[in-house]
Parts: C-alpha cells; sequence; structure tokens
C-alpha cells in the first residue's frame, strides 16, 4: 500500500532521529456532541500512524468551553474510539482542563513579556477591530497596558469579579498581518459557568487557539494532525509556542482534508438540530452518521477502517460518494455475515402433498465464503411463508420468481409448483396452495432438475415473528448542506429513510441472535438485532445495508 503525504512526513522525521525518533499523536475530540464518521477518518490516521510506527497517540478531550460540553459525551466519545480502534488506545484519556493551571501560568509568563494584554472591548468591538483580509485591523485602545495593571486584571478575571464579556486577555502580535488570526487574538474569555470536570473553581477558560498547541507541548505530540480548515491557525500555533520557555523540538501541526461524504451532513451544529428537533432518534439513531448510529446500525469497525483507507488522506476537499462507505460495508458484511432466511412482507403457502412423517429438518450453510461457520438446520412443514414480491399473478416475461402453473426452487430444499391462488372477499391474496417435487431435493431422483428461480422461505410453524427497520439514506439530495437559497438543509429530508414492518418472519436461528452480530437474510440484505429496543420473545433487526449496490462506486462513469 503506497503511503499517504502525512505517512511520508513521519517516515521522514523518524530517519531524521526528530523527537528522539519517536512518533505520539493526538486525537482531540470537544466533548460537545458524538463522533461521526469524519471523526472516524482522524481516528484511523492519528491512532494508525502511531500503531504502525510503534508510537502512542494520546485521546484528550478539548474541554475548554463548559457551555456546550456534558459528560455524557465524554463517555460515548471514549466508547466510539475504543470500539473503533482497540488497538493502541491507552487507557488514560487526556483533558485539557487538566492544565488549566499550566496553562494560566503561560498567559501570565506572555504578560509579563508584554506577548498579552488585558481588552476591555466588546464582543463586537472586538469583532470590527480585526478589520478585513484586504484591510488592516485597529488597535485596541489597552494594547499599551503595562504589565502590572494587565497582571492585576488577569487575576481579577480568574477572581470572577467581571462580568462574561467584560474583558478578555489577548495576544499582543500584529494587527496589520494578512491573516486575520494573528491580530491579536483572544487567548482568554470569562465564562460564568460550571465545567462537568472542574466546576466552578474557574471563570475563566482559553480559547482552542491557546489551549491546543500548549497541550501538545505538554504531552511531547510530535505530529498535530488536523483538517484543512486549520492551516490559517497553525501561524499563531507555532507563533504561541515560539514565544514560551518550552522543550524543543516543538510539536508540528499539519494539516489534510477533511471527510464530505454525499447525502450527509458531518457538521455537529447539524446533527445536534437533527437530535434536538427530533428529526431522529437521538445521537445513536441508525441513520445519522455518528459512530453509535453507525454500530447501532450493524456497521463492524473493519468496514469503517477500510473506508478510511479506501477515501486515502490528501490536501485537497472533496466530496467522497456515500456509496463507496455503503460498498466497504457490503464487502466486509459479506465475509463475516452469518447466513439466515427471512421473510419481510409474508405471504402464506400450504403445500397439498407435503407428508407430515418426512423429517422437516433441511441443511443449511452458514456462510458460503467461510467454511469454518458449517452448516445449520432449517425447519421445513407444510405450511409456508414466501415474500409476497416472489408472487406475481400476472408476470412480466423475465419474470423467474412464482407464478399460478410456474414452478421455482424453494432454498435448501424442493421444487414448489403454485397449483391454487385463494383470495379473500376484497380480492387480496390470501394464500397459495402449492405441491412439491419430493425427489427433487439433494440426493433425490430429480434433484438435478433445473427451473429458473430459487427463493428463499420460512416455515410458518416455526417461524419467529420480529419488527424489521429498513433504513435508507437521511437525506435526498448528494449535498443537503447546500440545499440552495431559501432552503433549510432540513428541507432536504428523505421522508421513505425509515421503513419499519411490523409482521416479519424469521427462521427460529434467529431467536438466538446475538446484538452486534451480523446476518445476511438471503435475497434481502444484511441486518442485525437491535440491543436497544429487543425484548424478549419480540426481536427487532435493523438493516444495515441493501445486499447490492446499483453499481460499483469504484468504476468511473462512462
Amino acid at each position: 500500500m503506497s503511503k499517504d503525504f502525512i505517512r511520508e512526513i513521519v517516515d521522514r522525521d523518524l530517519a531524521a532521529k526528530l523527537h528522539e525518533g519517536r512518533v505520539r499523536t493526538r486525537f482531540p475530540p470537544e466533548p460537545n456532541g458524538y463522533l461521526h464518521i469524519g471523526h472516524a477518518k482522524s481516528i484511523c490516521l492519528n491512532y494508525g500512524i502511531a500503531v504502525e510506527r510503534q508510537g502512542e497517540c494520546n485521546l484528550r478531550f478539548d474541554d475548554t468551553n463548559p457551555i456546550r460540553e456534558d459528560e455524557e459525551y465524554v463517555q460515548a466519545i471514549q466508547a466510539d474510539v475504543r470500539w473503533l480502534f482497540a488497538e493502541g488506545v491507552k487507557e488514560q484519556a487526556f483533558y485539557a482542563s487538566d492544565y488549566f493551571e499550566r496553562f494560566y501560568e503561560f498567559a501570565v509568563e506572555m504578560i509579563n513579556r508584554r506577548l498579552a494584554f488585558v481588552c476591555d472591548q466588546t464582543a463586537q468591538e472586538f469583532a470590527d477591530g480585526r478589520g478585513t483580509p484586504t484591510s488592516p485591523g485597529t488597535e485596541s485602545p489597552w494594547r499599551e497596558r503595562p504589565p502590572d495593571e494587565n497582571l492585576a486584571l488577569f487575576a481579577r478575571m480568574r477572581a470572577g469579579e467581571f462580568p462574561e464579556g467584560a474583558k478578555t486577555l489577548r495576544a499582543r502580535i500584529d494587527m496589520a498581518s494578512p491573516n486575520i488570526h494573528l491580530r491579536d487574538p483572544a487567548l482568554y474569555r470569562i465564562r460564568q459557568a460550571v465545567h462537568h470536570r472542574t466546576g466552578d473553581a474557574w471563570k475563566i477558560y482559553p480559547t482552542y487557539d491557546f489551549a491546543h498547541c500548549l497541550s501538545d507541548a505538554l504531552e511531547g505530540i510530535t505530529h498535530s494532525l488536523c483538517t484543512l480548515e486549520f492551516a490559517v491557525h497553525r501561524p499563531l500555533y507555532d507563533w504561541i509556542l515560539e514565544h514560551l520557555p518550552l522543550p524543543r523540538p516543538l510539536p508540528r501541526q499539519y494539516e489534510f482534508a477533511r471527510l464530505n461524504l454525499s447525502y450527509t451532513v458531518l457538521s455537529k451544529r447539524k446533527l445536534n438540530r437533527l437530535v434536538a428537533e427530533k428529526k431522529v432518534a437521538g445521537w445513536d439513531d441508525p441513520r445519522m452518521p455518528t459512530i453509535s448510529g453507525l454500530r447501532r446500525r450493524g456497521v463492524t469497525p473493519e468496514a469503517i477502517r477500510d473506508f478510511c483507507v479506501e477515501i486515502g488522506v490528501t490536501r485537497y476537499d472533496g466530496l467522497t460518494d456515500v456509496a463507496l462507505l455503503e460498498h466497504c460495508i457490503r464487502r466486509d458484511l459479506n465475509l463475516r455475515a452469518l447466513r439466515a432466511m427471512a421473510v419481510l412482507r409474508p405471504l402464506r403457502v400450504v403445500i397439498e402433498n407435503w407428508d407430515e412423517a418426512e423429517t422437516g429438518e433441511l441443511e443449511a450453510i452458514n456462510n458460503p465464503e467461510d467454511d469454518s461457520a458449517g452448516v445449520r438446520t432449517v425447519p421445513f412443514s407444510r405450511e409456508l411463508y414466501l415474500e409476497q414480491t416472489d408472487f406475481m399473478e400476472d408476470p412480466p416475461r423475465k419474470f423467474f420468481r412464482l407464478r399460478p402453473g410456474g414452478e421455482v426452487r424453494l432454498r435448501y430444499a424442493f421444487i414448489m409448483k403454485c397449483q391454487e391462488v385463494e383470495k379473500d372477499e376484497a380480492g387480496q391474496i390470501r394464500l397459495l396452495r402449492c405441491t412439491i417435487d419430493p425427489e427433487s431435493r439433494r440426493g433425490g431422483a430429480t434433484a438435478g432438475r433445473r427451473v429458473k428461480g430459487t427463493i428463499h422461505w420460512v416455515s410458518a410453524e416455526h417461524a419467529i415473528k420480529a419488527e424489521i427497520r429498513l433504513w435508507d439514506r437521511l437525506f435526498s439530495v448528494p449535498e443537503p448542506e447546500k440545499a440552495g437559497e431559501g432552503r433549510d438543509f432540513l428541507d432536504c429530508l428523505n421522508p421513505e429513510s425509515r421503513e419499519v414492518l411490523h409482521d416479519s418472519r424469521l427462521e427460529p436461528s434467529l431467536a438466538e441472535a446475538v446484538p452486534g452480530t451480523a446476518y445476511q437474510f438471503e435475497r434481502v440484505g444484511y441486518f442485525c438485532r437491535d440491543e436497544r429496543d429487543s425484548r424478549p420473545g419480540a426481536p427487532v433487526f435493523n438493516r444495515t445495508v441493501s445486499l447490492r449496490a446499483p453499481f460499483d462506486p469504484r468504476k468511473s462513469k462512462k
């Protein structure tokens, strides 16, 4: 496998014995929401590089904004990271809040060196004074405050003497810089809020730009990997570290393209709206692109990691077709999923010539891709359920399933012929009366007789009733975040993204289905048992993905 440009940089630094020949990366989520498939790309990159090169990767929570953070998110993120990339994930988690006292000391150091000052401008004055990309900013009236006065005010900010918005601590850099992020950026803001770890001990909180680079330095991070939107922040990252007494060599930041996925939104703010406005049933709704949603839907960590390898690591933004993710999921599940038969929309069939004295157990293959999976027995009886779509009274020319007077082979069983169609008073099909060729089963005299169609079935006597949830793409357009003028992204929701079937019938082996185990319902799709909503005697199954894609996403369109 060819190396991406990030791995080439890491290997170059290793060869040069930079950082004493060690690698330490980090994954720094904000605990203000659940992780999604976009974060999975970063997790796989950061942990992957560390594991491949016998290094370390720190899971560090960037918990510097108590207004939006919650312990619920901390626990969910830890569970997601360990599920996705168990190899190389250390038991210890790191927190920016662990370094609040050190951050404060660094801020004091910057004040003493006349590199930072306390500013009394309001948020609007601050924004107006920064200027535009084509015009310089305006210096704050408080930029030349002497260090002693700044130190005293900063201490009072920490003590909680000022209301929110009254003052900020700003870096003293260059208000004429072409990079707006270097125009005396804020380093600390007053926040009158309770932190989920430190309680009300702090009244001031560092900004992301200040806390992130210092956390990297304190933890000995060698390669700080960020998405492209942080490229303009890198000069500030370097400036802060270079102006403080920190061990050398300093961490270096490198940027790569974030994941953009079709028919999906990955903005945490938009995902939060979906949950808050009850457009989905929580962060782990199987339609959500969150890691917890994908896990509940039945996607494996191996499939997600495979997808991240497929999309690669580049410097250029682009849109990845969600069909590629679905392809990776199918490829993975085809190898690991146990086979079973399930009838989603049942049509009752009576076999008129079934001999009750015959054994009612047939042998079925658990996974044709894995010989070690073995075989199972499937009960057969006089009454069966077929899929409604596998029968048509007046079918088109190339319909190779069951029709009046027609024959099909029942999967693992006999050739069956439809003799009669019974309807109710409303003219709806009530049941089919059929006959079988008893000798057409394996080993029988007519076992080699060929018919064009093979369909699946479930013994009515032994079937398990289940609820089946068919999930589809949450949005009906490829780029819902670009919905167009006057349209909100919620206007692009797919009304057919969720279909619930309450009367499906499953073969009895699925009574012991374990949550997290993948199943292929033959001829239907890949499914898993829903751990949250299943009850004894009332299982619920989620469709992970359909059996086939309409096209191979790896092939270019002609």
